[in-house]
């Protein structure tokens, strides 16, 4: 048995993307990923890491708004 969801993906290309059978068919499982907007990418940043990074790197204001 596959591992895929042949059904949900055909949804996906077939009728989510309005690939035509033959368009959909001739597509690697990468290129539909990247078509579907799931291509591996770094994951998004989460809450507690952008605190972290803002404690690190914090904004400063223009050096004209800068009190002496």
């Amino acid at each position: 048995m596959s591992g895929f969801d042949w059904p949900g993906l055909m949804r996906a290309g077939i009728a989510g993307l309005r690939l035509q059978p033959r368009d959909f068919w001739q597509l690697t499982p990468a290129e539909l990923q990247l078509m579907l907007g799931q291509a591996r990418g770094a994951p998004p940043v989460s809450r507690s890491r952008l605190a972290e990074m803002m404690r690190a790197f914090p904004d400063m204001p223009p050096p004209e708004q800068q009190e002496d």
